[in-house]
Formats: structure tokens, C-alpha cells, sequence
């Protein structure tokens, strides 16, 4: 009897230290989990701010690299949508962000009349222009200046969807200083094929490098774009990383001293942009239409493709902008003169 209650309690006491050493190697592997998540946030805290991360006041040689933050954002709770049109659903809705400022542009005094578009009823001037690339040739900038274009955007260069190589427009140095020489204030437009936000900066840096030596006032804008009826090296691009490639292009361009800007059709805006993490930048907006349909605030409007202007052979996108940019130069003091 006496041998069995000895074996009882050395049985019991093999158990209770077996529960002992389960109890440790649990406590030991969750620190070890907790140390390896603080481990891991603390390295990515210090990728995600670089040093140079603040741009000194004054001057624009200095050239960062965005901080990426991502943030849950939220619809409107009361039941606010906007409807527009597809191409294969017919008739869709999305709620509203309730975080991203609508447009308080007041779409009926805009009026259409021979195939351009004015605004009417406002005591702040709304300025015409025109965007343009190599494709429009040799342009008489006094000619278009006599029409009452105000402003032209002109292509800097573009990236190739299939290879993915940079490439400059041929005119836009031509262009940039003619255009300035009659009197046109200019912006410049980079056409992205990016899908990282290394070759984002690397977009925005030959940008601001080719336009260096001249005098721009009007933004410095991304112009990304899904490509149709071609295999493009960004037809698998994710939300997530395009709204991280336009945010870098753009964080690049304001450090060295030019507005950014973000340009897009409607449909794209509204189904491939992350709005509300790029809510605060300006927005060129591709519609066309005789009144823009589009909920959300913009400052250039591009309502047509086919338009006509003196002193630029064929056809040529025309825009509405309702900002004055005039009054902001970043012309350096040996730019070249005509």
C-alpha cells in the first residue's frame, strides 16, 4: 500500500514538472515572438523616415524621398453616392469619401460654344490651355498665344510600357522656351509606365533635371496610364502601389521646389486611385464632356482631345484651369533667353 502511494506521488510530481517545462518553453517562445515584432517595427520606423527626410526652406536643390504612410480611410455614412457610367455595367455607384474634398465648382456656368468651353459668372479668371508633345511638330507659340491660350503643359518625356526605359520629347525644350518667349505660362507633364516607387523618383528626377534651366509656374504632373489593347508592364499594378508611386513622384517634385500634380480620366480616378491618400494634391482632370461630371475637387480640367487652336497642326487636347499658378515662378536666374 505504502510502495503504491509512493509511486502515486512520484507520478504526480513528473507531472506537475512536466507542466513546468510546457508553462516555460510557451513563455519563452512568446517573448521571443514580442521581441521579434518590436525588432521588426523598430527597423521599419527607421527605414520608412529617412535623414533627409525634411526639406530645408528655400531650397530647392534638396531632394527627398517620400514618407509612405497608410491609413484606413472611410465612406460617407449618410448614404451620399455618386453614379456614373461603364462600359460594361452600364449604370454603377460608389459611396462618397468623406475625407476628400468635393469640388465646389459650379458646373452650370459653364458653357460650350463652337467646341470650347468657358466659365461664366465668377470674378476669379479662369485661364485656357492647351497640352501638347512632340506629336503636335513645330508649334507658332505667338499664334497660340494671339487665340488666348494662357497656359501650356508640355510633355517632358514618358516611359515605355513595354521596356520600361525613359525616354525625353524630342520638342520639349523648344517648346518650354518658345512658349515662355510669347508669353504662355508653363507646366510639364511626365508620362509614368512606373511600377515602384524607385522608378517613380527616378521619373520625377529626370523631370526636374530637364526642366532645371527654365521658367515653369504651372504644376509638374504624373501622368500614369492604363495602357489598352497592348500587353503593358503595368497591367497587374495594384492600388496600393500606384497611390505609393504618385505620392513619391510628387513628395521628389515638391522638394525641388515645382507644384506636383496628379492627372487622370474620371473612370480611372474613381476605380484605380486611392483618393483619399492622395487628397492633397492637385488634380488634373481628363473628362470629356461639355460639363465635368466628376465629384471630387480638381483644378485643371481637360475637356476635349480634338480641339482646334491657330498655330498647332491638327488636333490638340484644351483645358480650363481654375487656379491661378501665374504668380508662382521657379525660373532660375541663368535660364535661357530668346
Amino acid at each position: 500500500m505504502s510502495e503504491t502511494n509512493e509511486n502515486a506521488k512520484n507520478k504526480k510530481r513528473r507531472s506537475y514538472k512536466g507542466l513546468a517545462i510546457l508553462e516555460l518553453i510557451v513563455i519563452i517562445g512568446l517573448s521571443g515572438a514580442l521581441s521579434w515584432k518590436l525588432l521588426k517595427n523598430d527597423s521599419g520606423s527607421k527605414e520608412a523616415v529617412p535623414a533627409n527626410a525634411q526639406v530645408q526652406d528655400g531650397d530647392p536643390e534638396v531632394r527627398t524621398r517620400a514618407v509612405i504612410e497608410k491609413e484606413e480611410t472611410f465612406y460617407q455614412l449618410d448614404g451620399k453616392k455618386i453614379l456614373f457610367k461603364d462600359s460594361s455595367l452600364g449604370e454603377v455607384f460608389v459611396p462618397v469619401f468623406a475625407d476628400v474634398p468635393a469640388s465646389s465648382l459650379k458646373t452650370e456656368n459653364i458653357v460650350t460654344r463652337n467646341g470650347y468651353s468657358f466659365y461664366r459668372g465668377s470674378s476669379d479668371k479662369v485661364f485656357t490651355g492647351i497640352d501638347i508633345s512632340e506629336h503636335q511638330s513645330t508649334i507658332d507659340w505667338n499664334k497660340v498665344k494671339s487665340a488666348g491660350v494662357d497656359f501650356a503643359i508640355i510633355r517632358v518625356g514618358y516611359r515605355t510600357y513595354g521596356g520600361g526605359k525613359i525616354q525625353l520629347d524630342e520638342h520639349f525644350a523648344k517648346n518650354i522656351q518658345e512658349a515662355n518667349a510669347a508669353g504662355i505660362d508653363v507646366g510639364v507633364y511626365f508620362f509614368s509606365q512606373a511600377v515602384s516607387t524607385e522608378e517613380a523618383v527616378e521619373e520625377a528626377d529626370a523631370v526636374i533635371d530637364a526642366i532645371a534651366p527654365y521658367n515653369i509656374t504651372y504644376p509638374v504632373i504624373f501622368d500614369w496610364e492604363i495602357i489598352y489593347g497592348d500587353p503593358a508592364r503595368t497591367d497587374s499594378m495594384t492600388v496600393e502601389c500606384l497611390a505609393d508611386c504618385c505620392i513619391s513622384f510628387c513628395e521628389r517634385v515638391r522638394s525641388a521646389g515645382y507644384t506636383p500634380m496628379i492627372y487622370q480620366n474620371k473612370n480611372t480616378a474613381m476605380m484605380k486611385l486611392d483618393l483619399p491618400r492622395l487628397k492633397d494634391y492637385d488634380f488634373w482632370l481628363a473628362e470629356y464632356a461639355s460639363k465635368p461630371s466628376y465629384y471630387y475637387d480638381y483644378q485643371i480640367w481637360q475637356y476635349t482631345s480634338d480641339g482646334y487652336i491657330p498655330g498647332v497642326e491638327g488636333s490638340v487636347d484644351i483645358n480650363l484651369c481654375f487656379k491661378d499658378y501665374s504668380h508662382k515662378s521657379s525660373v532660375p536666374e541663368d535660364a535661357p533667353q530668346e
